[in-house]
């Protein structure tokens, strides 16, 4: 055995979560997250042939749980020859406000003991490992293409195309940055006899990745952040509506069991980054906390002849352009 490292990438909540049918025609609970590959976490594993699991930061307890889980499994689950080991973790990704700490977490630790065995587990797996720690998940172990994902089987229910339309989203804070309890977290409250409304956003969804259209994107987002108003409702949304509309922003996206959200832009509107800066200090003024924009998906043309290169990140207003933008402290 040796010394194991691994990472593993956040996201800014969802496009879309709620019920959906599988192929059998049984609904099950999906998501479509927003991803974000700038905050990652980071996992170090270290064998400890006394057989001890420990962790650092020591709150962990999902990490220490899917380190158990996946030395078990790289050792074919025979105990005597499991050894334990030391896993270290940092990271820049806010805790308990919905961008996947968590998930995170758990993923570059499973990466971490797996590399520590020399043994290669594929998506799947990983995930499956990941429900097993943490009862669900996000799709952080798969790559960026947007993806219907049952979150509590840790299952594709659906590859939706090759990539989002491109949108940058202007990143906010709501509820006053208070942490949500994922695990106490009531999805039960979420009407069943929504489920032809969601496979009404499901084929818009689809048709707005296949079509690389923005706009319908943003609606998507903006339906499925009102019909989560009964279940975490977010006093906010109503002047993010407003602000959105104000500065001609396709929608809103939130995070459904946490409290970031954002407004959509289309990348290719007119005048954006003006839009943008716009709607930041709108937000700033009615105490809504801005954090960063950042970008995501592709345009047709960039989809059809290679994206071009660019800048990361673009940092709205009087925000000094060469520092990464950060969240407020939690």
């Amino acid at each position: 055995m040796k010394v194991g490292h691994g990472q593993a990438c956040s996201h800014h909540g969802e496009l879309v979560q709620g019920i959906f049918l599988d192929t059998h025609g049984r609904r099950r609970r999906a998501l479509v997250t927003v991803p974000v590959t700038h905050r990652r976490t980071h996992a170090e594993f270290r064998p400890d042939p006394r057989g001890l699991f420990t962790v650092t930061p020591g709150d962990r307890a999902k990490a220490l749980d899917a380190a158990r889980l996946t030395a078990a499994f790289c050792t074919s689950g025979d105990a005597r020859t499991t050894p334990g080991g030391h896993l270290r973790l940092h990271g820049d990704i806010p805790v308990g406000i919905g961008m996947g700490s968590s998930t995170s977490d758990t993923i570059a630790t499973i990466h971490a003991v797996a590399t520590s065995f020399d043994v290669t587990l594929p998506p799947e797996r990983i995930a499956a490992l990941a429900v097993q720690a943490e009862r669900a998940c996000d799709p952080v172990m798969l790559d960026e293409r947007p993806r219907l994902f049952a979150q509590r089987e840790g299952q594709v229910l659906e590859e939706l195309g090759a990539a989002l339309p491109a949108v940058i989203i202007l990143g906010c804070i709501t509820g006053g940055g208070e942490p949500v309890d994922t695990l106490s977290f009531d999805e039960a409250a979420q009407p069943e006899d929504e489920i032809h409304a969601f496979e009404h956003l499901r084929r818009l969804l689809r048709n707005a990745v296949a079509e690389s259209d923005a706009t319908q994107l943003g609606r998507v987002c903006t339906i499925s952040a009102r019909y989560n108003q009964r279940i975490l409702p977010k006093e906010e949304l109503p002047e993010l509506e407003r602000v959105a509309e104000r500065e001609g922003a396709v929608g809103v996206q939130v995070a459904h069991s946490g409290n970031v959200a954002g407004l959509v832009f289309d990348a290719a509107a007119p005048e954006v980054h003006d839009r943008l800066d716009r709607a930041a200090r709108r937000l700033e003024r009615s105490g809504i906390p801005v954090t960063s924009p950042f970008r995501i998906g592709t345009t047709s043309w960039e989809r059809d002849h290679g994206r071009p290169r660019r800048r990361r990140h673009w940092t709205p207003g009087p925000h000094p352009p060469a520092r990464e933008p950060r969240l407020p402290a939690l």
